[in-house]
């Protein structure tokens, strides 16, 4: 998850000045297999391109191309139709899309929150994500957001969900939120003018929100999640079954990659600044970026029972032993 910011650029491809066959052509001995891969345009997306450039994925056979898409079900769409071979989502649109029988395969963690993260004071050190209620309003509480106007992203996503679980834990309704769908700026600027009690606003928003004196209610993303993998890359079902060699090797390199990254946080950070366009200084500012090394299944888990509890699903999906990918 971390430093979820929009990119300004339409498409980046991470070259590996490589002579790419194809995932579906296989590898062979100095063979390179091109995986095109699906990311958001967020700060976390430094980890792929830092172990692209440090070779990661071309000893492993494999040239990377990423492109940005609009949001993670466009991407798990993609995926689905084979015009991405793996994409980014976080793991509410995972199991949503698992809940309408898209085929899924989860490859590796992208993105998440370091251990530790349930037990910090301050949860919004690592949480790029802010709910925050306008100046002067009188709201001091997530509980108190009972009937009153919230503004997140998009409908029955994450910011929403894990909004509505804070409002839940402090003992209000979620039920009676008039959610308003905004993009973060014009979510800011409503905030600013006092047309909205409170916004669900992602980094660099949050911090803008926080520097002019906006009500933090809430970290919510590490709230509701806790430790460990938020972000995941994930493929079609039948990807990892069809290209078992490719997808090893991606993951065996997206683990080094994300090593790489948490061990040398100033080169993210510049790479972040790189690939969104977002100033360093206002990254820097904002949560601390990690990079997971695994994904357990036991918090795909939690996430699939949380999203029954507070009504986003009917039934919990029913989720495979090997809905992790274990290379073979």
């Amino acid at each position: 998850m971390n430093k979820r910011i929009l990119a300004l650029g339409s498409a980046l491809v991470l070259g590996a000045a490589l002579t790419g066959c194809g995932a579906d052509g296989g590898t062979g001995e100095g063979e390179t297999t091109k995986l095109t891969v699906g990311t958001v345009g967020i700060a976390s997306d430094a980890a792929i391109a830092l172990g692209v450039e440090q070779g990661f994925f071309a000893d492993e056979g494999l040239e990377i191309e990423t492109s940005v898409v609009a949001n993670p079900p466009a991407g798990i769409a993609a995926a689905q139709s084979g015009q991405l071979d793996i994409t980014y989502t976080p793991s509410i649109p995972l199991l949503n899309g698992l809940s309408q029988g898209v085929d899924l395969q989860i490859l590796a963690a992208a993105d998440g929150y370091p251990d530790g993260t349930s037990e910090l004071e301050d949860p919004s050190q690592v949480d790029d994500t802010g709910l925050f209620a306008a100046a002067g309003n009188g709201i001091e509480s997530p509980a108190e957001l009972e009937g009153k106007s919230v503004s997140v992203p998009a409908r029955n996503a994450q910011l929403e969900v894990t909004i509505a679980k804070a409002i839940l834990d402090d003992g209000g309704d979620p039920a009676t939120v008039n959610w308003m769908v905004l993009d973060p700026a014009s979510a800011l600027q409503s905030l600013e003018q006092g047309r909205i009690d409170a916004a669900g606003l992602v980094s660099p928003f949050s911090s803008t929100a926080a520097e002019n004196g906006h009500t933090h209610l809430a970290a919510p993303g590490a709230q509701f999640f806790g430790d460990g993998a938020i972000g995941l890359w994930v493929a079609s079902g039948a990807f990892a079954e069809e290209n078992p060699e490719a997808a090893a090797g991606f993951v065996r390199a997206i683990y080094q990659s994300n090593a790489y990254a948490n061990e040398n946080l100033d080169e993210a950070v510049d790479k972040a600044a790189e690939l969104t366009q977002v100033d360093r200084a206002v990254l820097e500012s904002g949560a601390d970026s990690f990079w997971p090394g695994e994904v357990d299944p036991a918090d795909i888990d939690a996430v699939n029972t949380a999203l029954v509890e507070l009504g986003y699903l009917e039934s919990e999906v029913e989720l495979d032993d090997d809905l992790v990918y274990t290379a073979q």
